[in-house]
């Protein structure tokens, strides 16, 4: 493997700053004011679990390569982490919440998901990619950023390793 691409291959793995001085919370996806499927959130629910926040538009295909593992997370750690959706959409189409709606329901996405039309919760993780997940820890501390797809391993390992600390 030729050095430069061992590099990015280190790097993709490492967390990703929210900026100078800041690091990504679970503020903003909790305080979402424009809209939920599937939800409202609440602090409470995210109490003493990990959790993935994905942020995703429907018609993105790397989001729908993301969606099956979350899917299988959701069900084989259901009670230790919990996956909050933000749909950030890249076109006028996916700006519909009833298509926003439809597809969910047809990728069978049952988390909580908050519409980021305005792109102000993807602003505020400092996004810049479809598919991104940050993930948090039991205490609500960022520890990790994955983008893209074909990185369930990464975030698998990751979840597991949340998930068994105490």
């Amino acid at each position: 493997m030729k050095k430069s691409l061992c590099l990015a291959v280190l790097l993709s793995a490492l967390p990703i700053s929210a900026g100078a001085g800041s690091t990504p919370s679970l503020g903003p996806v909790v305080h979402a004011s424009e809209g939920w499927i599937n939800g409202p959130l609440s602090a409470r629910a995210l109490r003493g679990k990990v959790v993935l926040v994905d942020v995703f538009t429907f018609a993105c295909y790397n989001c729908r390569n993301v969606t099956p593992n979350l899917r299988a997370l959701s069900r084989q750690r259901a009670g230790q982490v919990v996956i909050v959706g933000i749909h950030s959409p890249e076109t006028p189409y996916e700006q519909n919440r009833a298509n926003v709606v439809t597809n969910l329901r047809e990728l069978e996405i049952t988390w909580p998901v908050a519409i980021d039309n305005s792109f102000a919760l993807w602003r505020a993780y400092r996004v810049d990619a479809w598919p991104t997940q940050l993930i948090f820890d039991r205490h609500g501390r960022w520890r990790k950023t994955v983008v893209g797809d074909s990185q369930d391993d990464v975030v698998n390992a990751e979840i597991a390793q949340l998930v068994a600390e105490k």
